[in-house]
């Protein structure tokens, strides 16, 4: 450790610490990110905007809808909510299960531990059988922490994304539907 680093309390250093792993997973760009970048220059049709109000799992299935609402939740500094989510749609889709145990104790160590660079908002009643889960992985073993997450996901961060200035913005800017663009053309031939 650096001189100067040695001299600041534990607090500060600690806080450091936290900083570092939430900027280190910002940078990391999941795979959810890199799609963003391809994504991004390419705004969604008015359409997609509005279907994403219908439902939150509207909202999660479009590339688009995923992308905006990750940026939200980054911007509020909980986008550990959907890393976690996604980390464990992956970890119940591995084919192989041997590689379960490793999966598992990653996602546990980096979401779910008292140490957890990106530790998710659950109770300890959650956490406990989540941690009990983890004498003998399996592929549903976060499945209620996974539920936890995604209902807070969707009672609480999805209607405030609705409700954000970066939805309007993105309403406001969204490319004309397909059939609002059609409309035009079809009276000019009538």
């Amino acid at each position: 450790m650096c001189k100067g680093l040695a001299s600041l309390p534990t607090c500060c250093l600690e806080r450091a610490k936290e900083l570092k792993a939430r900027l280190g997973s910002i940078l990391q760009k999941p795979y959810w990110s890199s799609s963003c970048y391809k994504i991004g220059k390419n705004k969604p049709t008015m359409e997609e905007c509005l279907k994403w109000k219908e439902s939150f799992e509207k909202l999660l299935s479009s590339k688009y809808g995923l992308c905006a609402f990750t940026a939200f939740l980054l911007s509020e500094f909980s986008e550990e909510n959907i890393a976690f989510y996604f980390a464990c749609e992956d970890y119940r889709n591995t084919k192989s299960l041997a590689k379960l145990p490793a999966k598992a104790q990653k996602i546990y160590d980096e979401f779910i531990g008292s140490e957890a660079p990106r530790e998710i908002n659950i109770d300890h009643e959650t956490r406990d059988i989540t941690k009990a889960n983890m004498l003998s992985p399996s592929p549903s073993c976060f499945d209620q922490a996974q539920h936890k997450i995604y209902m807070l996901m969707a009672k609480d961060c999805y209607p405030r994304f609705l409700r954000s200035p970066a939805y309007r913005d993105l309403v406001s800017q969204a490319k004309p539907s397909a059939k609002a663009a059609k409309q035009p053309q079809q009276e000019k031939n009538v």
